[in-house]
């Protein structure tokens, strides 16, 4: 009788896991939860939620789990050894999703859209948020969430009266047991593993000991998170200087090939990555490097997830929410109105323009001789 309950068995195809299909093999995985999370958010929020995983599987242990978000975050989530099914909000995935039910959703998104992703799904119970029927107010389900929902509408207790990083905040709301710090969990797949480690010997010569990478770009939502073209050109000058044994190379996405075209002008040995390889390239990219400089962006969180060194400088977000787990340094702009969260600015000198590039020289040295020790260290935030 073939085992319908375990994992693996989809009823229309052959396992690729076993030619058997009873309680002799080997492979046989019977789940005893099934657990939705839903989380439509920005791109780098998706890679920090990859935080709660170990927290939900100690909970809800052989649990199954469905991850709902965006396109095109699910290119990043597809292949996760611990997530069992990636589906966004596409009519043709939430089809999918009615057909399944779940014994608990965890919704990490406030927006409606998430909560109406929840509200046409088979669940048994909900933690995080959702929305008021009537108005569409989007509230805590519980008392565990009030912190972090509160903080959504109380700037200035997200802004200065909030200590936690946003990873431990999630675990609280979600009622996923006590806060472990876990770190983000976005490995590579053996074949990126192997394209890594290829571009990382072709970049590296007898001259080149370490990589530098700078993210150059972010999300239009907040274009004041990262630093002008000119700052990212005097920055690698100093840089090479300060440190020859350095290869310097540019990380970005689509939106920031012509800006790290402008920014590589002139140097002849700073390479620029691909751009336009899919989010899951540009992880590879990163994973190349040693020490990453980045403003609070994708390309912060990708670097997290892969252990980099980093070195982020903050303007218009707090710093506070982003845990580096001791493998970085945080830059504060010096600036009264930060954080300030805005989409437009019309002050007539930007934040950016006020993090002084010594003091990301600096992070790099201490990030560089950490990374060559092969050690962690903690260095406090600072104006």
């Amino acid at each position: 009788m073939p085992m319908t309950q375990c994992r693996y068995f989809n009823g229309y195809k052959p396992c690729s896991r076993s030619q058997r299909c009873d309680s002799q093999c080997s492979s046989l995985d019977v789940p005893v939860n099934s657990i939705l999370i839903v989380h439509l958010g920005a791109l780098g929020a998706v890679v920090r939620s990859t935080s709660l995983i170990k927290s939900i599987k100690r909970k809800y242990p052989n649990s199954i789990l469905t991850w709902v978000t965006d396109a095109p975050a699910h290119h990043l989530l597809k292949g996760h050894p611990a997530i069992d099914r990636v589906l966004t909000t596409s009519e043709s995935d939430l089809l999918q999703l009615k057909a399944l039910q779940f014994e608990v959703a965890l919704v990490i998104d406030k927006s409606l859209k998430a909560a109406g992703v929840v509200k046409s799904t088979q669940m048994d119970m909900v933690l995080g948020f959702y929305a008021d029927p009537k108005n569409g107010a989007i509230l805590p389900v519980t008392a565990a969430a009030e912190e972090l929902w509160s903080l959504g509408i109380d700037n200035n207790k997200k802004f200065f009266k909030n200590t936690k990083p946003e990873t431990q905040l999630m675990i609280e709301a979600l009622e996923l047991g006590p806060f472990v710090r876990d770190d983000y969990w976005l490995p590579l797949t053996l074949s990126e593993q192997n394209e890594s480690a290829r571009r990382r010997k072709e970049i590296l010569n007898s001259s080149k000991k370490w990589i530098l990478g700078f993210n150059t770009g972010c999300s239009p939502v907040i274009p004041y998170k990262k630093l002008t073209i000119e700052s990212h050109r005097h920055l690698i000058q100093q840089a090479k200087v300060r440190f020859p044994d350095t290869q310097v190379v540019l990380l970005g996405g689509p939106e920031d090939t012509q800006r790290n075209i402008e920014i590589a002008s002139g140097f002849e040995d700073v390479i620029q990555t691909p751009t336009n390889l899919g989010l899951r390239d540009g992880l590879v990219s990163v994973s190349i490097c040693d020490v990453v400089v980045t403003g609070d962006s994708l390309g912060m969180h990708m670097g997290i997830s892969q252990k980099k060194q980093i070195v982020a400088w903050f303007g218009p977000t707090c710093a506070h929410e982003i845990d580096l787990y001791d493998r970085g340094v945080s830059l504060i702009s010096p600036v009264s109105c930060a954080p300030c969260w805005k989409r437009t600015c019309e002050k007539s000198q930007m934040c950016y323009d006020q993090v002084a590039l010594k003091d990301i020289l600096n992070a790099i040295e201490s990030c560089r001789a950490n990374s060559l020790s092969g050690g962690s260290f903690t260095l406090d935030s600072f104006a």
